[in-house]
């Protein structure tokens, strides 16, 4: 039903955003074909190869690449996003995802923020210092147009 929410929204009058964890590319390609996106923003959570072992089985990470490609050549105006974390991200991981989003408008890269978390295993993981944030934006700057770095 996500399509014919989006054109009710359309049709009173508002722009629509679309949060996208980049899992289900034909149904992204169908709301940007229709002209029902007016910004779509993009989680990406690690490279390619650990997707599956961060997130669980049910992602494809070829739906993953599939979607950063066609978000990045829609005209859809569009950001990536990444939460970072020492565990998860070594400088490796997050060469590897820079390469994967290579070319892009726009990241921002977001501090881990402890505390209530969704998954227990991520409770006592913790967040990169601000200078080995502005360390990893580096890495970014390389590959993409323009990289932040939310707190």
């Amino acid at each position: 039903d996500l399509p014919e929410f989006a054109r009710k929204i359309q049709d009173l009058g508002f722009l629509v955003k679309l949060d996208t964890n980049g899992n289900n590319p034909k149904m992204l390609l169908s709301m940007i074909d229709k002209g029902l996106l007016d910004y779509i923003a993009m989680d990406v959570k690690t490279n390619l190869e650990s997707y599956r072992d961060l997130v669980g089985g049910r992602v494809d990470p070829e739906n993953i690449k599939e979607s950063i490609e066609m978000i990045m050549r829609s005209g859809v105006e569009y950001e990536f996003r990444s939460t970072i974390l020492p565990e998860v991200h070594s400088l490796d991981t997050l060469v590897d995802m820079a390469e994967m989003i290579k070319g892009a408008n726009v990241l921002y890269l977001q501090k881990f923020r402890q505390g209530k978390v969704l998954d227990s295993k991520f409770a006592q993981y913790k967040s990169f210092s601000d200078s080995e944030m502005d360390s990893a934006a580096n890495i970014f700057k390389q590959k993409i147009k323009d990289v932040v770095v939310r707190p």
